[in-house]
């Protein structure tokens, strides 16, 4: 049933993309929309890792990429409506494979963002996304309902059930699983709902997460997992599919752990974990297992820097475009967040920054995703828009873009694990991920070239989703001071 549902929704997608007339909330913010378009003289990056391919022309018709070829030889329709992109530059549409509707409103609440978020993850480049979890998923269900008939603008969707949770969390929204029986009953009841993937949690014991992992693969549908009571490689055992966050969340390698039991539910016991952890090296042999044992079980992990970046003191960006989104409220709790994570890393006498643990801990989860990839490990890219709330839908996908590159990747290898590795996870590589001939136009008109300067993400200036071209700036524009309300 779980297939069937998937294969309905990608026929859905297609016959409701082009050709239907933008409704009253989606026409403020489309910038083209014709028949056949021609993309002229744009710089080709197409996200297989291949090298940029200057001065090319993309003909689009219909929804659909027609043709790719050199400038000088391209045959452009004569009805085509023609951009002359000189300076610009054009990836496959950003796949977000770990994208929330919720955003954090303190005290382990979370608020959906039904409005602002859709427009941001488009507005950014985002044209698909993957809901790593659900505090709404009848929401969710909803916003994807209206995205793919046209009634709001927003990416194609791919809605995660709500979190598989056990007793003991800290968030009271999520579903609390104690038996494999009512793991089993809670993926069955929201597989016949619509949604495509679940997601697994920090206090599941194994039993639980097996049985939820069986009767999801039975449907045809995948598990991921923000673990702490199972360590990576147990969970590699049990069948899981995808592993949120890298080994900045794996407790496999803290000595008090015990069988299915979180050790840090609270940041004093987390810093604990991940002071131990940054003892060891990547290069250690336990690590080094691990990682050949995720690759050898075809377990992909998802990246989310951006998550992570701003607890380390002094290193996330303050950028006016991501105040501006939001509320004052959400503007006010976010900055004194960051002074609280500086003043913790200060030097009370000098009042200099000195290293801390979530400083090690982040240049570890680097050095991870990279030994992961040369492994021959799947590596995908996502945002987590939580955290300390300066994380925001889009935004956060570009940074998590730039931030690969500062882990060492090159620019071409991060727009490829953003772009053709969730597209191949999610099964979708026929259809989105890379730029071809008879792919779907889901695409992002760049100012610039991030094929050498990754910051150059940020001027996305024009997003193409099956075909139809919206304004970035104007989405950005609609959602001032909304992160935060809705």
């Amino acid at each position: 049933m779980g297939k069937f549902l998937t294969v309905v929704s990608v026929i859905l997608q297609a016959c409701f993309a082009w050709g239907q007339t933008p409704s009253a909330q989606v026409k403020p913010f489309v910038k083209v929309d014709a028949p056949v378009v021609a993309l002229a003289h744009v710089r080709v990056i197409d996200g297989t890792g291949a090298a940029a391919r200057e001065d090319q022309t993309m003909v689009i018709s219909k929804g659909k990429i027609e043709s790719v070829a050199d400038a000088a030889s391209a045959n452009v329709p004569k009805d085509a409506q023609v951009l002359d992109l000189h300076g610009y530059s054009v990836i496959p549409g950003l796949v977000g494979m770990h994208e929330h509707m919720f955003y954090p409103a303190g005290e382990g609440i979370f608020h959906e963002m039904a409005i602002s978020f859709p427009r941001l993850y488009l507005a950014g480049g985002v044209t698909t996304i993957r809901t790593a979890g659900s505090m709404e998923p009848y929401m969710d269900l909803a916003l994807k309902r209206e995205i793919d008939a046209g009634e709001v603008p927003g990416p194609h969707m791919h809605v995660t059930g709500p979190y598989l949770e056990g007793p003991g969390s800290w968030a009271p929204q999520m579903t609390y699983l104690q038996t494999p029986e009512e793991a089993v009953a809670t993926v069955n009841f929201w597989a016949d709902r619509g949604v495509d993937n679940f997601k697994a949690y920090n206090f599941l014991s194994r039993a639980v997460l097996k049985a939820a992992i069986d009767a999801a693969h039975k449907r045809g549908l995948k598990v991921t997992g923000h673990l702490c009571s199972i360590g990576f490689r147990e969970a590699a055992a049990l069948g899981i599919d995808d592993l949120e966050h890298g080994i900045i969340v794996d407790t496999e390698f803290f000595s008090g752990k015990k069988p299915d039991q979180c050790p840090s539910n609270s940041l004093a016991s987390m810093t604990l974990v991940a002071d131990e952890l940054n003892k060891m090296r990547v290069t250690d042999p336990p690590i080094q297992e691990m990682i050949r044992d995720l690759v050898a079980h075809h377990i992909a992990v998802t990246s989310t820097l951006p998550v992570f970046e701003p607890i380390v003191s002094g290193k996330a960006p303050l950028q006016q475009r991501v105040l501006n989104a939001m509320s004052q409220e959400a503007r006010n709790q976010y900055l004194e967040n960051r002074v609280f994570f500086d003043l913790q890393a200060r030097d009370a006498k000098t009042g200099k920054f000195h290293a801390s643990t979530w400083e090690a801990a982040f240049a570890q989860e680097e050095e991870f995703e990279r030994a992961f990839v040369k492994s021959g490990g799947l590596l995908l890219a996502g945002e987590d828009p939580t955290g300390l709330g300066g994380d925001l839908a889009g935004f956060g996908d570009q940074r998590e873009v730039e931030l690969l590159v500062e882990s060492g990747f090159t620019p071409l290898e991060a727009i490829h694990i953003a772009t053709c590795n969730g597209a191949q996870y999610l099964g979708e590589l026929d259809r989105i991920g890379t730029i071809a001939a008879g792919k779907q136009a889901d695409l992002v008109v760049i100012k610039g070239d991030p094929s050498k300067k990754i910051e150059d993400i940020e001027n996305t200036e024009i997003v193409f989703k099956d075909g139809v071209g919206y304004d970035s700036a104007k989405l950005i524009e609609s959602v001032r001071g909304l992160v935060g309300v809705r």
